[in-house]
């Protein structure tokens, strides 16, 4: 039993550093899924109750990334608090509507027309739609590391 178990778990935390990179899947929670269930089917022995503190808070930090790119990465490239939510709310609209290019683009285009609108700089404008990509682009690569490290941390500690 704890052997289908543990394959279940590896399958689960594998599709979860896939998902990372889908928009829609919850990469970190199907991570999650895959270790819990393995510990549950363990008799909440394996992995230790340490390892499954540290994934379950690295996994809501990857969650985070995950949720908040679009507001964080508007931030950090200058754009107005304003930006960034519009941003955020256009991201998560945009993701159930016209999947990931159509994401980051419409991201990219309500950060430079929110910014433009606002400092009429079309240089400054510029400069913040293109950090708001690289910081959503970025915020993906994170999630895929941040999943792959619960995928190795679970094999090494289960196994």
């Amino acid at each position: 039993m704890v052997e289908l178990a543990f394959a279940v778990a590896v399958a689960l935390l594998v599709c979860g550093v896939v998902g990372s990179l889908v928009p829609l899947v919850p990469g970190a929670l199907l991570s999650l899924a895959g270790i819990y269930g393995y510990w549950w089917a363990s008799g909440f022995s394996e992995p230790g109750t340490l390892f499954v503190v540290g994934a379950t808070l690295l996994a809501l930090v990857t969650l985070g990334f995950d949720l908040l790119s679009s507001v964080i990465s508007a931030g950090a490239g200058g754009a107005s608090l304003r930006t960034a939510a519009v941003a955020g709310i256009v991201g998560f609209v945009l993701l159930f509507l016209a999947g990931p290019v159509g994401t980051i683009a419409g991201v990219v285009l309500a950060t430079f027309v929110m910014e433009f609108e606002r400092s009429g700089d079309l240089e400054g404008s510029v400069r913040t739609a293109i950090y708001t990509t690289l910081g959503m682009l970025a915020s993906t690569a994170m999630q895929v590391v941040l999943t792959g490290v619960l995928l190795v941390g679970f094999v090494l500690v289960a196994w």
